[in-house]
């Protein structure tokens, strides 16, 4: 990794320091923390946040020097759409998935997963409609998520 490349320690809703860079990241990523990563436009980037909540898209992060800020983005994922013209029959699919601990982002009238053939089979069985897309995963946090996403950092003192 280059000397010059920005190591983000620090996390702000706001902002309006340096240039702009976006960093898309898949629903995996942006739980991971820490880490080397690549801007769209190809600057490598090094995370170095301290552990909470997974980022959200249109948070921002800065290095503590302040030369840039980042931009979070969600990355296009291959997806199941999961759909029923009955609510009931998407409510009990929703459960089944639930049991099995599987993340879903849940819109009005559909489900949305990660594409995966033994959940796609077992949503046909059901009766349901798939299609699949190429589109952001914004799964829902979880009963354990911490939904805060408030943090008080200090662009003084040592990097996190």
């Amino acid at each position: 990794m280059p000397a010059d490349a920005p190591e983000l320690g620090d996390s702000d809703q706001g902002g309006g320091r340096g240039p702009v860079l976006h960093l898309a990241l898949s629903a995996h990523q942006r739980t991971s923390l820490r880490g080397r990563r690549r801007s769209s436009c190809g600057q490598e980037l090094l995370l170095q946040l301290p552990r909470g909540p997974a980022l959200e898209p249109g948070e921002r992060l800065l290095p503590l020097d302040g030369r840039v800020q980042v931009v979070v983005e969600p990355a296009p994922e291959p997806l199941l759409v999961v759909r029923s013209p009955d609510p009931l029959v998407l409510l009990q699919a929703a459960y089944h998935l639930g049991n099995r601990h599987v993340s879903l982002e849940l819109r009005p009238g559909e489900l949305r997963l990660l594409e995966d053939g033994v959940l796609e089979e077992l949503m046909r069985q059901r009766g349901l409609l798939i299609e699949h897309q190429l589109a952001p995963f914004l799964p829902e946090p979880g009963a354990y998520a911490i939904t805060s996403h408030s943090h008080s950092h200090s662009h003084e003192g040592p990097r996190h």
